[in-house]
């Protein structure tokens, strides 16, 4: 299992039009691409960071899946991203792999 992992830090000020854009809108969007088959949406609890910090996970079977919503898809995700929080959070790219599970 390939989980491809956006970290966002940002104001608490914007924490609920956040979630609620990235709900509605961004990962729907970025489910429609198929290239991943499911997600998940984590609150981190004791982050070191101000404000708030949350992960959206993306999760596929193939690394090959991720790379070409990388490098088809991603730049422009961003980018619509940034255009509606501006200046407003800081976002870290993570890509992991699942190599045990209970």
């Amino acid at each position: 299992m390939i989980i491809y992992n956006e970290t966002y830090v940002m104001d608490e000020g914007i924490r609920e039009e956040w979630l609620d854009w990235m709900q509605t809108n961004q990962i729907p969007a970025i489910m429609k691409t198929g290239w991943f088959k499911s997600y998940k949406i984590l609150s981190v609890l004791d982050s070191p960071n101000e404000g708030v910090t949350y992960c959206v996970q993306f999760l596929t079977d193939k690394r090959e899946d991720y790379t070409y919503f990388k490098n088809k898809h991603l730049n422009w995700f961003h980018q619509l991203h940034n255009q509606k929080f501006e200046n407003r959070f800081v976002l870290f790219n993570t890509l992991m792999e699942l190599i045990g599970e209970k």
